[in-house]
């Protein structure tokens, strides 16, 4: 058995257990091993093996019962148990109750004697209190204190615990009768207050807390508390502001009295609220008035510096306070404080800041003017204004109403000077306006700026530029406008910006946002119309000129030659001229202009060039050579127009060019290229023309192929 015991190994497996019995019985091997294989010994190997396992299975089922019903047994003694355990603890339970009702009774009868004890104890100690004060006012009565309480020193903590009461008392009792005691009660009273006051003062000045907190709490019941905390208010500022920054000196302050503070006083956010207001009606309000009352009418300018500089720092120091204990509602206490030092500045600040505005922004203005040597001309008034509306509305040759030798009147330094003013006045504005006036103020401040910047010096800069501009018909002409195109749009995207990130935080959820857009709107608008004006009568000057270029270099024999047989195929010198003239007058817009302008303005000026050539083109008659000649300049004005970068202008000089091929076109092969891609779109009477202007138009009898 033990043998099979060993057979049943874990984990059990029944092929394996098989194999292994087969494997230790002798000859029962698959193989036969050492022996031969005997089949009948290992059935009766086999045979044996099974009533093994019957007899150990029987062993196992006996023990397996046996095991149970000792486990049945043993779970009736534990459940006897259980309810016995439940049995005393239900008893135990019901002793506890008892027990407590027991104890509340006890406790009742205790409170109740309590009661009675208070009641008998309380009135006999009202006693001992009346005779003890009855004693002392006697004394008082017969002007001789005798008890050793009024005369120690050291008892002046009592002394003024008695004194405090018939002080009450005295007050109570009739003047005729009692007036000599109640003087001198009165007397006694305001001794002893005044002994306690210097004994704080002097615990103060050693740095005794816990002394100081014992004559506080005497004091807080006589009249001379508040005099108590002022004289520690004082004492406490003695020697803190010994630096020059008195901001930063109360903020160190506070922060080191607050805990004192809270050692001492029973009621330590009242102590601080009185402290801060202290500081804030005499230290800084003296500050503050001394900084701007020397300022206010000599230099205004510092005046509203001192001013935005006093009320950020104050205002800053309020919001350090705010960490400390001050009641319930200590952001409107220290409003209000804040408010009684600058409410008088505050009412005249945007009078005074609009006031400077404008004087500075003339200032600047004329400076400037003057270092130019300039007097500003007044606009839209006089002979000249005259001359110059005359000179716009027709092409009579009366020339510049004004020469600026090339200066715009523009300047960056100038622009930057009233910009930087006017944000020192948006943030002043922000800091030291009302909110409810605040968009309103800063709306004032902004048409300021329009004022200055807009008409004053962009606007007059754009009249004298647009009076400077010559005639379309003048000679060697020099353009700035351009020039003041160029600054203009610079100076008005500093304008923009300053709008955008200035003006906008403070008006942004205001009506008054209506207002500033609806004026930089009409801003905008009126300088346009200026800068269209200027930029078109500039392009007629261009015109002009290259007009004046071909007038007077292109001959009539360029284009038919006395021998054409010895000309060079070239461009001739009129188109060269014109052609430099035009890159000339190209990078220059480009350089003056930014983005959609630019390709708008060198459109317009490419189709003038083109109507301009066109035009000039039809003026001469061509023979063979001079075709050729003609088709040589087109070729460069084309390379001229690439330039421009403007599809428009490019397919106009390609149509010319294609034109100008009808020039010198055999007359068998004219009508095969008038009906060319570049050509069949265009009118006849257009194609007629260009063919009339050959020499052999009569003579080749050109005519019929457009009849």
């Amino acid at each position: 058995m033990a043998t099979t015991a060993q057979l049943f190994e874990e984990p059990f497996d029944a092929d394996e257990y098989i194999e292994r019995l087969a494997w230790r019985t002798p000859g029962g091997g698959s193989k036969g091993g050492a022996e031969a294989f005997d089949p009948k010994r290992l059935l009766d190997e086999f045979t044996n093996h099974i009533e093994e396992l019957k007899q150990l299975d029987e062993k196992i089922q006996r023990k397996v019962e046996k095991l149970e019903h000792q486990c049945h047994r043993e779970a009736k003694e534990f459940a006897h148990k259980v309810q016995d355990l439940q049995r005393s603890n239900q008893v135990a339970f019901q002793h506890f109750q008892e027990l407590d009702e027991h104890i509340s009774y006890v406790a009742t009868k205790v409170c109740h004697l309590g009661d009675q004890l208070e009641g008998v104890n309380t009135p006999r100690q009202r006693a001992v209190e009346a005779q003890r004060l009855m004693t002392y006012f006697n004394e008082f009565l017969d002007g001789d204190l005798r008890s050793d309480v009024f005369n120690n020193p050291e008892k002046i903590k009592e002394a003024a615990d008695i004194i405090q009461k018939l002080h009450l008392i005295a007050q109570e009792l009739p003047f005729d009768r009692f007036a000599g005691v109640k003087a001198k009660i009165a007397s006694k009273y305001h001794d002893l207050e005044r002994q306690l006051i210097q004994e704080f003062t002097a615990a103060q000045r050693r740095g005794e807390i816990g002394r100081m907190r014992e004559v506080a709490a005497v004091l807080l019941h006589f009249k001379g508390y508040a005099h108590c905390v002022d004289v520690y208010i004082k004492q406490c500022q003695e020697g803190a502001y010994l630096r020059n920054d008195v901001f930063e000196d109360t903020a160190a302050l506070c922060q080191r009295v607050n805990k004192q503070v809270g050692e001492v006083f029973s009621s330590p956010e009242t102590v601080m609220a009185k402290l801060i207001q202290n500081i804030f009606e005499n230290k800084l309000q003296a500050h503050v008035r001394e900084k701007l009352d020397e300022t206010r009418h000599s230099d205004v300018e510092q005046y509203l510096k001192n001013l935005y500089d006093l009320y950020t720092k104050t205002t800053a120091l309020a919001t350090k306070l705010t960490e400390f204990n001050l009641g319930s509602d200590k952001h409107t206490f220290l409003s209000k404080l804040i408010k009684s030092i600058f409410s008088s500045y505050l009412e005249s600040y945007i009078n005074m800041e609009r006031e400077y505005l404008r004087s500075r922004g003339a200032l600047i203005l004329q400076r400037y003017y003057d270092s130019k040597n300039h007097q500003k001309r007044p606009i839209g008034t006089g002979i000249q204004d005259l001359k110059e509306r005359i000179r716009q509305r027709t092409n009579l040759p009366l020339g510049p109403s004004i020469d600026t030798h090339g200066e715009t009147f523009l300047s960056p330094e100038l622009v930057v000077n009233l910009l930087q003013e006017t944000r020192h006045a948006f943030e002043r504005c922000h800091r030291l306006s009302e909110p409810s006036d605040l968009p309103k103020n800063a709306f004032s401040i902004f048409l300021l700026l329009v004022e200055h910047l807009c008409v004053e010096h962009i606007d007059y800069a754009l009249e004298i530029g647009l009076a400077a501009i010559p005639s379309s018909d003048a000679k060697n002409a020099n353009l700035y406008f351009l020039d003041v195109v160029q600054q203009a749009n610079s100076i008005f995207h500093l304008f923009d910006k300053q709008f955008n990130d200035q003006l906008m935080p403070l008006i942004s959820s205001s009506p008054k946002l209506a207002e500033c857009l609806h004026k930089k709107k009409e801003v905008i608008e009126q300088m346009e119309v200026k800068l269209d004006t200027g930029i078109d009568r500039t392009l007629n000057c261009m015109a002009g000129q290259m007009k004046h270029i071909l007038s007077t270099e292109q001959k009539k024999t360029d284009f038919r030659p006395e021998d054409e047989n010895n000309v060079m195929i070239q461009c001739t010198t009129a188109c060269s001229k014109v052609c430099v003239y035009v890159s000339r007058q190209v990078e220059h817009v480009r350089k003056s202009m930014d983005g959609k302008n630019v390709d708008t303005v060198l459109t317009e000026l490419g189709v003038r060039f083109h109507r301009l050539i066109h035009e000039h083109l039809q003026q001469y008659s061509y023979s063979s050579m001079g075709g050729m000649l003609a088709i040589c300049d087109v070729a460069e004005y084309r390379r001229c127009a690439k330039d421009f970068r403007v599809p428009l202008v490019l397919q106009l000089f390609d149509t010319l060019h294609a034109l100008c091929n009808l020039l010198v076109v055999a007359p068998d092969n004219l009508k095969q290229v008038c009906s060319g891609e570049q050509l069949t779109n265009l009118d006849r009477n257009l194609l007629h023309a260009f063919v009339q202007l050959r020499v052999d138009y009569r003579s080749a009898r050109l005519g019929r192929h457009f009849s």
